[in-house]
């Protein structure tokens, strides 16, 4: 669905809205919940339809995080007084589920388990820590269990642990040869930290944010280039390799709407207009100019990626762009944002949300065509779609709302 430019920003927070709770949620909740075992289907072919049960822990983690969040953000505005249990539950089946299984017995969070809950894929990925505080945490706000509360807070010093080493022992590069970090560890405790902040210290929060924003916006973006880079040497340096050289458009943009929303949180304007300058400059820079939309990885000094797909359009990049957008115009009016707002709008909606069978495509292949006919997979589950439909409502209504509207 598309609009007709410009509409009015109420109209645009009521099709996010609408879309969110009419669309993409019934979506889910109709086939994703697995009442038998618990946790979630999240491989579902174009109507819905499971094509495979194995359950990957960070996709698991994700929608308990979003069903939790939605009862308590959302509740019954929407849906009537049935809506709220109902999405407390579905978030309830996944938490039982991952706190029975989704752990060895040293409290590291597995990357996949079989339909069962067996696991099938070692605890190598900090990110499946990363989500499982995330989830925890919302989780445990929602409904009040106390146990949850334990395992956020013990998920959240793993990522603490573990991020100098995201992969420890699993990691297949050879130690000392080229060392590097990537940006993926810093945006996402960022993110995550917010998250937690009901649960943490302020000085452990504040300490944690500090880091985390040094460390984006002084050793990943490179000012000559205007451009944040997905891996640096250890001490922010450029590296001339094919990791060295890798621009993850996604992640940038993603990112710079993390360092936004901290900033905003500390009444931090400076920072806010530096994150807005970054992800415009990475929009200039990553937009396919003959065909739209964003490319998914890019080489800093044009030669060739290494990922094959690098040019397919993806789902997530494209709805981290739109938040991104929508809160930089929140927060500052900047022209730019509305300009790229729009024309991020027209391509997105217009190529990626399915009118036959609801939710959104996620790969389209560089002229925007349909490359995987899936709702779901190993990757894409229930989490970038919903998560931006709520956001964009919620800055377009802020924005509606406000005097100068």
């Amino acid at each position: 669905m598309s609009l007709n430019f410009p509409p009015s920003f109420q109209e645009l927070a009521d099709l996010y809205k609408t879309t969110l709770l009419t669309n993409i949620i019934p979506f889910w909740e109709s086939h994703s919940v697995d009442w038998d075992q618990g946790g979630y289907f999240t491989c579902l072919d174009r109507t819905g339809q499971v094509y495979d049960t194995d359950k990957f822990i960070w996709l698991q983690n994700r929608q308990v995080w979003l069903f939790s969040m939605l009862y308590q953000q959302v509740g019954g505005q929407s849906q009537g007084e049935t809506a709220p249990k109902r999405w407390l539950d579905i978030a309830a089946n996944g938490a039982r589920f991952l706190a029975k299984h989704g752990r060895d017995e040293s409290g590291n969070w597995y990357f996949a388990l079989n339909r069962a809950g067996q696991p099938l894929v070692q605890p190598y990925n900090i990110f499946s820590d990363c989500f499982a505080a995330m989830a925890f945490s919302q989780y445990a706000r929602a409904s009040g269990d106390e146990a949850a509360r334990a395992i956020a807070l013990q998920a959240y010093e793993n990522v603490l642990r573990r991020k100098d080493n995201p992969k420890g022992q699993y990691s297949k590069t050879y130690p000392g040869t080229r060392p590097m970090k990537a940006l993926a560890v810093p945006m996402i405790l960022a993110n995550l930290s917010l998250e937690m902040e009901w649960l943490l210290e302020d000085e452990t929060l504040n300490a944690v944010l500090d880091a985390t924003v040094q460390e984006v916006m002084n050793d990943f973006f490179n000012a000559e280039r205007g451009l944040m880079y997905e891996n640096v040497a250890p001490d922010g340096s450029l590296m001339d390799s094919f990791e060295g050289r890798l621009i993850n458009p996604g992640h940038g943009i993603e990112a710079m709407w993390f360092i936004m929303d901290i900033a905003q949180r500390r009444q931090d304007k400076e920072t806010i207009e530096r994150a807005i300058a970054v992800m415009l400059n990475i929009l200039e820079f990553a937009w396919d100019k003959e065909y739209g939309g964003l490319y998914y990885f890019m080489d800093a000094d044009g030669h060739p990626p290494q990922q094959l797909e690098w040019d397919q359009k993806l789902w997530w990049v494209h709805l981290e762009s739109l938040v991104a957008l929508a809160m930089g115009y929140r927060l500052t009016g900047n022209a730019a944002c509305w300009d790229w707002y729009q024309r991020m709008h027209e391509y997105t909606w217009s190529h990626f949300a399915d009118a036959e069978y609801g939710e959104w495509f996620g790969y389209l292949n560089r002229r925007g065509e349909v490359l995987l006919n899936l709702k779901g997979g190993k990757w894409k589950g229930c989490f970038h779609v919903p998560r931006a439909m709520y956001l964009c409502w919620r800055q377009f209504e802020a924005i509606a709302q406000s005097p100068s509207s």
